[in-house]
């Protein structure tokens, strides 16, 4: 009898998932939705141009680049509409829609396509666009409009320029940037993804816990105050967790996340900058090559160099 087994050798992957891009890219769209409403109960119409423009800018913008570099019209997998929409929700409510036009343009052309674009990128392409107009337009970035019916003196300033109660961070009664202000609706958000596991929980838990550990010790403001102020929770939730620009291992990524509250922290106390999750996120991008380099676990039957 012959016992011989015949075997099919073939490269990785060996396992594959039914997950396709544009079902997460809407997955994650559809986690927004809870930050959205809460951006247009606050900031009323003012929040719908703002995501409208920048989601069809975001688009059309891809679907030219694509056109130019020769390669397929891939605009309905819905990653530039996603890029739109969190560069939107990093805006100040009443900057102009051509600034916004202008960001979105900036997101999908120089964060995404000059790397090659999708999956390619080393930066988060929203927040390249937000870094750009924030260095570009400094006055109207930090025009903060105060959420509809708040009349309060520190509407006018970002929160961590001035004083708040932390229900009303939490709830999102302060000035700020439609997405930043509401730590409840991020947290609805972000519980979606995580059921969903299309983001990591050590990335959100490091950031957010390095801030609170650090913020204990140093600054003015308690650590409460810094987790729901400013654009701390929506970065660490919705742009840390980035699939292409964050580490691929389990201890990649929790060194990814100290890195950014570190440096968050870093700004927010010592730094004439009021805000520190924009800056950090990139700069913790550019690290992502190297602590995947050095976190990555030795291959099965793998012999070192040398012996």
């Amino acid at each position: 009898m012959d016992n011989t087994t015949n075997l099919t050798v073939s490269s990785a992957p060996h396992v594959r998932s039914k997950e396709t891009t544009s079902n997460i890219m809407y997955q994650v769209v559809l986690a927004l939705v809870p930050v959205m409403l809460a951006a247009f109960y606050f900031f009323g119409s003012a929040a719908i141009y703002l995501l409208l423009t920048c989601g069809i800018t975001a688009m059309l913008a891809e679907a030219a680049v694509q056109k130019l570099r020769g390669k397929p019209v891939t605009i309905s997998d819905g990653s530039a509409l996603l890029t739109g929409l969190i560069l939107a929700l990093t805006l100040p409510p009443k900057l102009p829609l051509w600034m916004a036009i202008f960001g979105s343009i900036i997101a999908i052309v120089l964060g995404k396509h000059i790397f090659g674009g999708l999956g390619h990128n080393v930066f988060n392409p929203a927040l390249v666009g937000r870094a750009f107009l924030t260095l570009s337009y400094v006055v109207s970035m930090t025009e903060w409009t105060a959420p509809n019916g708040v009349v309060d003196a520190m509407s006018t300033a970002t929160p961590l320029e001035g004083e708040a109660e932390v229900i009303n961070l939490f709830i999102g009664r302060v000035g700020g940037s439609l997405g930043e202000t509401s730590a409840l609706a991020i947290l609805l958000g972000g519980l979606y993804l995580l059921y969903k596991g299309y983001i990591d929980w050590r990335i959100p838990v490091g950031y957010l816990g390095t801030v609170a550990v650090l913020t204990t010790f140093v600054g003015e403001q308690g650590a409460s105050f810094h987790l729901f102020a400013g654009g701390l929770m929506f970065g660490a939730i919705f742009m840390a967790t980035d699939m292409v620009t964050s580490p691929v291992t389990k201890k990649g990524r929790w060194f990814f996340a100290i890195g950014c509250g570190l440096i968050t922290t870093i700004i927010r106390v010592f730094g004439n900058y009021p805000e520190g999750v924009l800056f950090s996120i990139l700069l913790m991008n550019m690290c992502v090559p190297l602590i995947d380099q050095y976190t990555l676990p030795r291959i099965y039957g793998e012999v070192k160099a040398n012996g």
